[in-house]
């Protein structure tokens, strides 16, 4: 397929450097620095070089942001708080459930992230009761398996829209139906698809979802975001806290905790700023070339890296239906840290997890990116399964 027809490959290749050394399909793991986004944190620089502290400025910064992830996740501002990492608006919704009225279960799908299962098995100690959601025999995790755990015990069911181990996607508008049907919330883990696959969190009717910057967004680790469906904020009050939380920032009332109105109240402390400056960068770089077109282009380069795995024999773990595999093409190893590391030796940049190493698509990856990783799997095709 000739890309070029819809997105000037070369221009936008030529933004990221590190494309003219490497073959650098790790987006999932950790973006490659743009240089719109190394311009934001110089940028960053000359203003505490210029300004000292710059408040006001900050803020405003951090507003933006709050907006730009709106507009991504088909949401209002006033829903979106702006947080350290996926890991903390996690926790941050974890502190403001109540899992003693009855209901007590969390269900957990066999796709999330560690860190996700890490902060739902600590609510153990305040009575949580966790349940995990497993795999079939395929890798996938079937509709049928959430009714089987989904119940009026379960107060909110953790799902993933991307598997970070296998590429697999999940049915979350089915999942979010028997959830809801049994009067449970979900909570959406967007970190392995926004900036990829366009997502819509009203269209999901998803209660809450999380995620950061450093992958497909193209920004910087240090900073995440968090959507409350907005009818919920108000009855939720969290008690991980801090002065950017408070419905006014610079109140600097040590006696009171009052909390913002809107989705703020999930946030904590003194933002990273910097962060903010890489992460607006990096969500007008994913504006100017359009979510729909990424997703476009993102699942035409799996398809073509899956058929030429098949031509060579290699088996990928992701599902070939478009409709249930992101931008990852997980390829099944028989030692995955070892082929890593030989590919590495060719300047292919990829990583590993549970068997399978992990080719991740941007739009800016072309057809000589494909071919170089076949090419060097084909080189080593004692380690593949």
């Amino acid at each position: 397929m000739n890309y070029h027809a819809c997105m000037n490959i070369d221009s936008l290749r030529a933004r990221f450097p590190v494309l003219a050394k490497k073959t650098y399909l790790n987006t999932g793991s950790y973006a490659p620095l743009a240089l719109e986004v190394k311009q934001a944190f110089e940028q960053y620089l000359d203003d505490r070089l210029q300004l000292g502290a710059d408040w006001p400025g900050w803020v405003e910064r951090g507003e933006r942001v709050r907006k730009q992830v709106a507009t991504l996740l088909h949401a209002d501002a006033a829903e979106i708080a702006l947080t350290a990492s996926a890991s903390a608006s996690v926790n941050a919704v974890a502190s403001a459930l109540d899992v003693r009225s009855g209901r007590d279960t969390i269900v957990v799908s066999n796709f999330e992230f560690p860190t996700s299962g890490q902060i739902w098995h600590a609510q153990e100690r305040l009575g949580a009761r966790v349940v995990h959601v497993p795999e079939a025999a395929d890798g996938t995790i079937p509709l049928e398996h959430f009714e089987r755990v989904i119940d009026e015990r379960t107060r909110l069911v953790a799902i993933s829209e991307v598997c970070y181990r296998n590429g697999s996607r999940l049915d979350v508008a089915g999942i979010v139906r028997i959830a809801h049907a049994r009067g449970a919330w979900v909570l959406l883990d967007c970190f392995q698809a926004a900036g990829a696959l366009e997502l819509d969190v009203r269209a999901l009717d998803v209660d809450f979802a999380v995620g950061g910057m450093v992958k497909y967004l193209l920004g910087t680790s240090g900073i995440g975001y968090l959507y409350v469906r907005r009818d919920l904020i108000d009855t939720l009050l969290p008690t991980q806290s801090g002065w950017f939380a408070q419905a006014n920032t610079f109140a600097m009332d040590v006696f009171h905790n009052d909390p913002a109105p809107d989705a703020r109240r999930f946030q904590a402390g003194t933002p990273a700023v910097p962060n903010c400056y890489a992460a607006e960068a990096g969500l007008e770089l994913i504006f100017e070339l359009g979510v729909p077109a990424i997703e476009t282009r993102v699942h035409a380069l799996t398809r073509q890296c899956m058929d030429r795995l098949q031509e060579i024999g290699a088996t990928p773990a992701t599902p070939t239906a478009a409709a249930r595999r992101g931008p990852m093409v997980a390829i099944r190893s028989t030692d995955d840290a070892q082929l890593v590391s030989r590919l590495a030796e060719r300047d292919i940049v990829v990583t590993c997890r549970d068997g399978n190493i992990r080719a991740m698509f941007h739009a800016y990856n072309d057809e000589n990116d494909i071919e170089a990783l076949i090419t060097g799997l084909q080189q080593n095709r004692p380690l593949l399964r």
